[in-house]
């Protein structure tokens, strides 16, 4: 296996971390914009090499995947570069992978309630040239999405006879200081996609709603809930939001409803308004001097890079689905399957923060499984559509069991 990471940022540099603890593949092209940065990454085995990459050109990715001979294509750049990545690995003939799909567009004139074009709409249009070429393109092979959609699979085939809900819970009690001790804001994963996740309408998919493929919307930060996450987080009011999830589960897990919601807490959600309301979290390029910039490309800019925070960052972080329905037997049950990662556990064994290694471990764990044939599949395909006993039992290889709390 001969693999191209596009991104060597905060995921993609736990990515090849992780990955060089392991003999599955052959060679890991590492490639970034930023070719210093790429060669960073790129120094801690010598099975990678450092390379340019421009995300946003499908010529450039084809180019690279020609030059090195790549057979898979890991996505670790923000998802506004998806297709042009997606499609780069497609002409070079390789497969793919992703964490997060292609970008939704509104509903242009009811957004707070019907969909536009989802998540991941634009990958699967082109699912059966994929399957004809006879190459796999897994998406959403993170954590969230990835990980919570093969705990899906898991809750699906050996836990539950019928299910009522996927609920994708996510928290954590981090906190990141200052040189004085002082608590700071500071994302613990890109603020591009956290923006464009969280004030997204979110979408939410029952069985039952008769338009859209049961897919709709609902307002930002809706439905909000106090989830009690393990392992000492505790309590954490989670609310709505767009996420992969909800898009991927219903198309290979019988349920009859599907939700995400995420831990983000006030201060958080505060922020994220007051972007919106200042105009700083869009995207299209305003004047600023003589000078053509994106708001929300300051914002990320002007923030910690989370990639560099994990040595003043303590506590966990949890990403987990909650499971309702009845159990093998025909009795009511409910579960929640997880997975936490100490930061100070993930600094400590392998340099990178919490958040970032729990997202890059699971594409690890999928290629390794490709790799190995354990895995296999044509077309556009997520992580439900694969075994998850396999997949579980190699992430506990990796020093971060996942658990499950019934009730």
């Amino acid at each position: 296996m001969r693999i191209l990471l596009v991104g060597a940022g905060g995921v993609g540099g736990a990515f090849t971390a992780i990955a060089a603890r392991r003999d599955f593949f052959e060679t890991v092209v590492v490639a970034d914009y930023d070719l210093a940065r790429a060669e960073r990454a790129a120094a801690i085995d010598d099975r990678y090499v450092a390379a340019q990459v421009d995300a946003s050109s499908a010529d450039s990715v084809t180019a690279l995947c020609r030059e090195h001979r790549i057979t898979h294509v890991m996505n670790a750049v923000d998802p506004v570069f998806d297709m042009p990545v997606f499609e780069g690995a497609f002409a070079a003939g390789a497969d793919y992978l992703d964490m997060a799909m292609s970008l939704s567009q509104r509903h242009p004139t009811s957004p707070y309630s019907k969909v536009g074009v989802k998540l991941g709409d634009e990958q699967f249009a082109v699912a059966r040239d994929w399957e004809a070429a006879g190459r796999l393109a897994l998406v959403g092979i993170g954590v969230e999405p990835g990980l919570s959609d093969v705990f899906a699979r898991y809750a699906a085939d050996h836990l539950f006879s019928e299910i009522d809900e996927l609920g994708t819970r996510d928290g954590a009690n981090l906190v990141v200081t200052d040189e004085d001790g002082n608590e700071v804001f500071a994302p613990s994963f890109s603020m591009w996609t956290t923006i464009e996740e969280c004030l997204n309408p979110p979408v939410v998919w029952e069985k039952d709603h008769a338009e859209d493929g049961g897919w709709f919307t609902t307002p930002p930060f809706s439905e909000p809930e106090v989830f009690d996450f393990p392992e000492g987080i505790g309590p954490v009011e989670c609310v709505n939001v767009e996420h992969e999830e909800v898009l991927l589960m219903p198309r290979w897990v019988d349920c009859k409803r599907v939700t995400f919601k995420y831990g983000l807490g006030e201060e958080f959600i505060t922020i994220l308004k007051v972007l919106h309301t200042l105009g700083l979290d869009r995207t299209a390029p305003v004047r600023v001097k003589g000078v053509e910039v994106s708001p929300r490309d300051v914002v990320a800019a002007v923030l910690p890079d989370p990639a560099t925070v994990g040595p003043r960052m303590t506590g966990k972080t949890c990403a987990g689905l909650h499971v309702t329905g009845r159990d093998k037997a025909g009795e009511p049950f409910a579960t929640y399957l997880y997975h936490v990662v100490d930061n100070e556990w993930s600094m400590r064994e392998y340099g990178h923060q919490c958040v970032v290694w729990q997202t890059a471990v699971n594409p690890v764990v999928a290629l390794e499984l490709l790799a190995t044939g354990v895995w296999s599949g044509t077309g556009v395909l997520g992580p439900e559509a694969f075994d998850a006993v396999p997949f579980l039992d190699l992430l506990t290889e990796h020093g971060a069991p996942w658990g499950r709390r019934d009730g």
